[in-house]
């Protein structure tokens, strides 16, 4: 096999093989009755598990992929018929179907938790966590994560506020690793904590790399589809060797694609910029409605908070292990939660270098927090940059509000208006 043929599409190959592989060892624990943490992306502290030997559950992940795997309606309705209301967090309906149904997912069988950790992140996620916590009696540890004041206003190492911010969450990781003890029965090494936060910077590293890569011309993947895949494995595979190898791999990928102008579309018409949760129910139809007019996504505020603000590429300080972490946590963390709150500061650092020619905001209904206020940021964003935007509204699971018919006229109506600007400004 050729250079070309074995590097362009690995990741993409890789990532599928990884998430399989992960779910079969999801599988074998439940059936031998394993332990395992139930943990959220923003903030999983897979860091910690990992030296405990815990084999990490992300909900949200199994959930989305009932959604791309068509059978989430299923889920949704089960979790309703028990009582859950019909506008709450689709991901969480699935969730509670998913454990009345003792685990079964379309990807294999999903162990039981012993013990849920979670950050203050996203609003869904402690009440969220207390359902695992009446249904199973678990230990439920909730990392408060100070976050920015008002935009525009982060504070940074050295500062007498992100201090005393730092020295907050240090203590909650302190009391995180002694519950984790509890739990296991195993003694913690800080010497193993080492290990996983050099793998983690591996991949945090990569992870930033490969979305500066992206502001090539013409981009080298597409933030929404195949972006999903990466970022699949920066949650899963955060702190162990195997992700620490895959986004080493992944660079090695992006860099050959950008040497050889090699980009995600025969040809690269229009730039945009995603911003919101994807359309998971017909994730594959709703993305060929934009390549189909050549459009692709180069960057999105999903690949932002979803990685838990991995993307900022922070490195931990391996002879200040448990410290180190801390202040990574704060800022990513804190960066995860500012890319849903002030999405305005988000889009503009991304129009400043990918050459952007238009946004997508993506409102759903299963997500409040994330959806809230976009009307606004997009009139704020439209006031201050000449950038055409859509808003198009649909959800992350429930196909029964998701109707592509009316979704693509609307598509269709943004691509004739992007046209129509580039052909005026070539007029000028």
């Amino acid at each position: 096999m050729d250079e070309k043929h074995e590097l362009v599409g690995r990741g993409n190959r890789d990532g599928a093989r990884l998430f399989r592989e992960w779910f079969a060892e999801l599988s074998k624990t439940a059936d031998d009755g394993g332990q395992s943490a139930y943990v959220f992306v923003m903030g999983s502290i897979n860091e910690i598990l990992k030296v405990f030997d815990l084999p990490v559950v992300f909900p949200e992940i199994n959930s989305l992929q009932t959604a791309i795997r068509r059978v989430a309606h299923e889920y949704l309705a089960e979790a309703e018929d028990y009582g859950y209301s019909p506008d709450i967090c689709g991901y969480v309906k699935a969730d509670v179907a998913l454990q009345l149904r003792g685990g079964s997912h379309p990807m294999g069988n999903i162990p039981k938790p012993s013990i849920a950790v979670l950050t203050n992140a996203c609003n869904t996620y402690i009440k969220w966590a207390e359902i695992w916590h009446r249904m199973y009696d678990i230990p439920m540890v909730t990392i408060d994560v100070p976050g920015t004041r008002e935009a525009h206003s982060k504070t940074w190492s050295g500062n007498p506020q992100f201090e005393n911010d730092r020295r907050y969450v240090e203590v909650q990781l302190r009391e995180l690793i002694v519950t984790c003890e509890q739990v296991t029965g195993k003694k913690f090494d800080i010497d193993k904590l080492r290990v996983v936060l050099g793998h983690a910077n591996a991949i945090s590293v990569g992870w930033k790399k490969v979305l500066d890569l992206n502001k090539s011309r013409p981009s080298l993947f597409n933030a929404l589809t195949d972006g999903t895949i990466f970022l699949g494995v920066a949650n899963g595979f955060r702190g162990t060797e195997t992700g620490a190898t895959y986004f080493n791999e992944l660079v090695e990928e992006m860099e050959y694609k950008a040497e050889q102008g090699i980009g995600t579309l025969t040809e690269e018409v229009y730039r945009l910029i995603f911003v919101g949760v994807p359309c998971y129910p017909i994730f594959r139809r709703f993305n060929e409605m934009f390549t189909e007019w050549g459009g692709t996504f180069i960057n999105s505020t999903y690949l932002w908070f979803a990685s838990g603000g991995a993307n900022r590429g922070f490195e931990y300080d391996v002879d200040k292990p448990i410290e180190s972490l801390a202040e990574g946590v704060l800022i990513s963390v804190r960066d995860a939660m500012d890319s849903m709150f002030h999405q305005d500061c988000a889009l503009e650092e991304m129009l400043e270098d990918y050459h952007v020619d238009g946004i997508i905001y993506h409102p759903i209904k299963s997500c409040r927090t994330v959806s809230t206020g976009l009307a606004d940021v997009r009139r704020h964003v439209a006031r201050k940059h000449d950038i055409a935007s859509l808003f198009v509204e649909s959800d992350m699971m429930d196909r029964r509000v998701v109707t592509e018919a009316p979704m693509k006229n609307r598509i269709d109506a943004f691509f004739e208006g992007l046209a129509s600007r580039r052909r005026r400004s070539l007029i000028k």
